[in-house]
């Protein structure tokens, strides 16, 4: 693709816009990461980490992906051969899923439709009937990327109290973390894993894995052969954070800076923000899918997610070739389908450092794209996020 002027309006699900303070602070020269002024660095990102997790528990950095902390979790808590727990969501939980059965674990899942994220009502029946403490985990993502469904992670704690059962509760926080609220510790989350490439602002290279004192007294004897994914590994020593290996110091001075702007503007405010956007694009939505036009793939409207919106294309009509046309004519990059839903649906991704103006080119780029391509649909997205955000 040749280049567009100006700069590319970038509305993909992960990674996010990063921050022009966050990639200056990147371009710092080396430092030495075992000096006292890096150390202290180290453990300042980790506890203002803490306070976006909502947790005053445990916190295992690595040079991963999120797909490195899923490891991380299943690694420290399970032994080969253990049953867990996951409810079907969309494309990362099953993914999740892969991931546990690749490494010896022995997967049950609980059926859903992706269009509703989970059955709670079969995930309940599931906990009850397990008088024999089989399961020992249950895994979740709280908010599916591939699909725009947020998942009530308050609501699967009480369904395992109500049970009494005592398997623990791992959440996948990678698309929510800092731009949808979790709640750690008020929820009883026992291991919960993101990513900072996200709602965090920074480029893709670390994860993130917080660890319940209850969780990590679960290690024992037989557990999965793991070293790199060790929390012990990362456990404070001397009063001081580690890191096994070299530290990577320019992402953490970039992490820094991102948590200054999230501080600067107030996390409650970060939040207010996300919901601001999210709904304002979803009303540009709600116009859209008039005339048979493009649908929320998300049916209830109560878990539709702050920070992306998957939207399906009507019959006939290829969201790969829709989205390719807002790229290349538009200067417009999209989130495109995962799995199954590839070809049949794009999506928005509104998280991270974003704003009413950056949303507002977007969502016009999009409408172009559907007026040009002869998509049928409902006019007046543009102006109908515009009225939501006048009056919000």
């Amino acid at each position: 693709m040749s280049r567009l002027p100006g700069r590319n309006f970038f509305f993909q699900p992960g990674p996010t816009n990063i921050p022009d303070s966050v990639l200056a602070a990147m371009h710092r020269p080396s430092v030495d990461f075992n000096s006292p002024g890096f150390r202290t660095l180290q453990g300042n990102c980790h506890d203002r980490l803490k306070d976006i997790f909502r947790t005053r528990q445990h916190l295992v950095v690595h040079i991963a992906n999120g797909h490195g902390a899923w490891e991380s979790a299943m690694a420290n808590t399970c032994a080969p051969g253990d049953h867990v727990l996951v409810p079907e969501t969309g494309f990362f939980s099953t993914y999740w899923a892969k991931l546990c059965t690749a490494i010896g674990l022995d997967v049950e899942t609980v059926p859903g439709d992706w269009q509703d994220g989970i059955d709670l009502e079969r995930l309940a029946e599931t906990l009850r009937q397990d008088q024999d403490g089989r399961l020992k985990a249950v895994c979740v993502v709280q908010n599916e990327t591939s699909t725009g469904v947020t998942n009530d992670i308050a609501a699967v704690r009480a369904a395992l109290d109500a049970a009494g059962h005592k398997a623990l509760l791992l959440v996948d926080t990678i698309s929510s973390l800092g731009s949808i609220d979790f709640r750690m510790d008020e929820w009883g989350v026992d291991v919960a894993v993101g990513g900072s490439q996200k709602g965090l602002m920074l480029p893709v290279g670390l994860s993130f894995t917080c660890v319940s004192e209850r969780a990590m007294k679960s290690r024992r004897n037989g557990l999965i052969p793991h070293h790199y994914w060790s929390w012990e590994e990362y456990a404070p020593q001397q009063n001081r954070f580690i890191f096994p290996g070299t530290a990577p110091t320019q992402i953490f001075e970039a992490m820094a800076a991102a948590l200054d702007i999230i501080e600067a503007e107030g996390f409650d405010n970060v939040l207010a923000r996300h919901h601001r956007l999210a709904s304002a694009t979803r009303a540009a939505v709600t116009a859209w899918s008039a005339n048979g036009g493009p649908q929320f793939f998300a049916r209830r409207q109560d878990h539709r997610s702050n920070s992306v919106t998957a939207i399906q294309m009507p019959a006939g009509h290829d969201a790969e070739a829709f989205r390719n046309a807002c790229a290349n004519e538009g200067n417009l990059s999209l989130g495109g389908g995962l799995g199954p839903l590839n070809g049949k649906v794009f999506r928005i991704g509104h998280l991270g450092d974003l704003n009413e103006a950056m949303l507002f080119g977007a969502l016009g780029v999009i409408e172009m794209q559907l007026r040009r391509q002869n998509i049928p649909h409902g006019p007046g997205g543009l102006q109908a996020a515009v009225e939501f955000l006048t009056h919000s």
